[in-house]
């Protein structure tokens, strides 16, 4: 019995070689969550096929069930992904974005809010640069997974500040009397708050500062405690 078809839009989030023609790709689709598909003889040639299969890419497939890994039969690009690969600081943001949900997506758990939120950041990586687009989607992220971090009170006594420390393993921010995990400058908090608050464009527009570098890393901390695993990109933010 021939194996049944699907059509699906998703977002290449990696690859890799099966053999010495053929390409795994790890999907996350708009419908059927995270899927693994084999892209066959795309390295034999150096065809569109292969082309638009490449990590970053957002993609309209036909695929067909496999028993372990699906079979993609089509592809056809929804945009094009020169914006996304024109410059190192574009790659770099967009693969750490890809890496992040690539750890939080689960296989065959349709997650279109997931979905809705990568193309979202690829599309604001391809039209803008800044130092707030990573950190505030991996925020955005741990909110949407309901891991929002407590902002306005101390997570620990309840305290409505000043804060002066950030700790993930509490889950948000700490007073002088409870201080643990990270100190908290008064600016980073704030640009956190717009963050959260429903002022990301204001947050997105901000130069990079010690402020911007500082939310960078307690949102980078914050996601590796939630997925429990370090972020091979991290290093962008801990050296930018």
């Amino acid at each position: 019995m021939a194996s049944p078809l699907y059509r699906d839009t998703a977002v290449v989030l990696r690859t890799y070689r099966l053999g010495e023609a053929d390409r795994i790709v790890v999907l996350l689709t708009e419908h059927h969550g995270k899927v693994r598909a084999v892209a066959k003889g795309v390295r034999k040639t150096m065809s569109k096929f292969g082309a638009r299969l490449e990590p970053m890419s957002h993609v309209r497939l036909l695929l067909a069930t496999g028993r372990e890994l699906d079979i993609v039969s089509q592809a056809e690009a929804v945009e094009s992904l020169a914006p996304m690969v024109c410059d190192l600081d574009h790659m770099t943001n967009g693969m750490a974005v890809l890496e992040a949900i690539d750890q939080l997506a689960l296989e065959r758990e349709p997650a279109p809010h997931l979905y809705r939120m990568l193309v979202g950041v690829l599309r604001t990586i391809a039209e803008r640069s800044g130092p707030l687009v990573v950190p505030s989607f991996y925020w955005k992220l741990l909110a949407a997974e309901g891991m929002r971090p407590q902002l306005d009170a101390c997570v620990r006594c309840g305290e409505p500040g000043p804060f002066v420390a950030f700790d993930p393993d509490q889950g948000g921010v700490l007073c002088r009397s409870c201080r643990s995990g990270a100190p908290l400058s008064v600016e980073a908090w704030e640009v956190m708050r717009l963050i959260l608050g429903g002022r990301l464009n204001e947050a997105l527009a901000l130069p990079a500062s010690s402020a911007t570098h500082e939310v960078a890393g307690h949102a980078t901390r914050a996601l590796e405690h939630h997925i429990e695993r370090r972020l091979r990109t991290v290093a962008m933010f801990e050296h930018s």
